[in-house]
């Protein structure tokens, strides 16, 4: 039986609950250009860093699939789709791009909802997913806000909002928070945690990945 342990006004169990309906995508299509090399790839305590996310993030979800740019075999070992990056320009479109292709591939797949997280957040919510479907309407996206403010990459979309973003892409739009906008979103708040990492925390930069390898190896 998993252990609870209070985490941002509620408690979040080691065993995070599963959501039929809903997707969730790991959006892998930047360019690391501040780390310096291929940052889902990038090495944090022994084991690529996208697969910190992949293992924090699958259990809370029905389905995984990572959206990613470049050479989408090099991702393979994480035993899920791998969704080319929509969009003419690889790499250079912005995590849009990625949240299309994860998108159209959850309604493909019958899901209702996909939940999106970057590649650079190893220790990311493990009630992600619970807190925000816990919002009141589930036709509008919810948007996880930390203590520094809001994570537009961490935010439950409708898939009945595919239409639109699809056209909104296609007319040059690249912003999430403006798609949010377009479609409406409720904020759900994430307090910071008693002890242990920031739960939103990016590994951008190398100095980064040294603060997050000293966490890990003594939280």
């Amino acid at each position: 039986m998993g252990s609870l342990k209070r985490v941002n006004q509620t408690y979040e169990s080691d065993e995070p609950i599963m959501h039929n309906s809903i997707a969730g995508i790991i959006l892998a299509g930047g360019r690391s250009s501040r780390m310096g090399q291929d940052k889902p790839l990038t090495l944090l305590a022994g084991k690529p860093m996208i697969a910190h996310v992949a293992e924090r993030l699958r259990p809370q979800v029905s389905a995984l699939a990572c959206s990613a740019n470049g050479d989408v075999n090099r991702l393979s070992f994480l035993d899920c789709p791998i969704l080319a990056d929509q969009g003419p320009n690889q790499g250079e479109d912005g995590p849009l791009a990625g949240l299309l292709a994860g998108l159209e591939w959850a309604h493909s797949a019958g899901h209702s909802h996909i939940v999106t997280v970057p590649t650079d957040a190893p220790f990311l919510p493990l009630d992600l997913v619970a807190r925000l479907q816990s919002a009141p309407s589930l036709d509008q996206a919810a948007l996880a806000i930390s203590q520094t403010g809001p994570e537009p990459l961490f935010v439950l979309w409708p898939c009945s909002a595919l239409p639109v973003m699809t056209k909104r892409f296609a007319q040059g739009e690249r912003g999430p928070r403006t798609l949010l906008e377009l479609i409406s979103y409720q904020r759900v708040e994430f307090d910071a945690p008693d002890d242990g990492p920031d739960p939103f925390f990016n590994v951008n930069r190398p100095d980064d990945l040294a603060a997050a390898e000293y966490w890990i190896k003594g939280w």
